[in-house]
């Protein structure tokens, strides 16, 4: 799955080349397990044809998304900081317009055709994922976030939610709010940044799980 997402549109500078380190293995102490989030009433009720890592370009869509785009990446990893291979990882948002990829999620008649609204990638021996979306947007009685999902074998669905760091609207999401841990909040925010090249924003959402690895 991973190679056939990332050979299709050759989306690869980042797929398998991404530098995506977090410090050296062991120095659990210092990680902060992600907080789990709802996955909330639109997760797709029907997954798209096309669920590979690019969102921005749907197959046989004449246009890209509406709105900014956004390489998002990061690493999965367990207690100790040891990378997890073979996670899961899906995303899904509202397009630009404050749509999901579902049948409650919004009027389907101003849903952007161009988005995706969903993705999957599955991790390497580093940890990575990477996909290309775009940044998200409020909607009504919610601040911008994008929805995560981690599938490990044998281990139960882990969901969460990444909010824009600086985003004013966070101090009034009524889930946000929820995490009382200042540190934990932090461990649920993202920086997007510009890339230097102009060509959009870049994301990283390290997620830390839990786990410890098998003896």
């Amino acid at each position: 799955m991973r190679g056939l997402a990332c050979n299709r549109r050759q989306f690869v500078g980042g797929c398998l080349t991404a530098a995506l380190a977090l410090g050296a293995p062991g120095s659990w102490a210092a990680l902060m397990l992600t907080p789990r989030q709802t996955a909330g009433p639109f997760y797709p009720d029907r997954l798209p044809l096309d669920r590979d890592n690019d969102l921005v370009r749907v197959e046989g869509a004449a246009a890209a998304a509406i709105g900014t785009v956004v390489q998002f990446h990061g690493r999965i990893l367990d207690a100790r900081g040891e990378p997890l291979n073979h996670a899961l990882i899906e995303i899904w948002q509202a397009d630009a317009n404050g749509i999901y990829l579902h049948s409650r999620g919004g009027d389907p008649q101003h849903r952007d055709v161009g988005f995706q609204g969903y993705g999957q990638f599955e991790t390497a021996s580093d940890g990575g994922y990477r996909f290309r979306t775009i940044r998200p947007v409020p909607y009504s009685g919610r601040t911008p976030h994008i929805h995560v999902a981690v599938t490990l074998p044998g281990q139960p669905r882990f969901t969460t939610q990444c909010y824009i760091r600086g985003e004013p609207q966070n101090a009034q999401d009524y889930i946000f709010t929820r995490v009382e841990d200042p540190r934990a909040r932090e461990a649920l925010q993202a920086d997007f940044l510009p890339l230097a090249d102009g060509s959009g924003q870049q994301a990283r959402f390290d997620i830390v799980l839990g786990l410890t690895p098998k003896a």
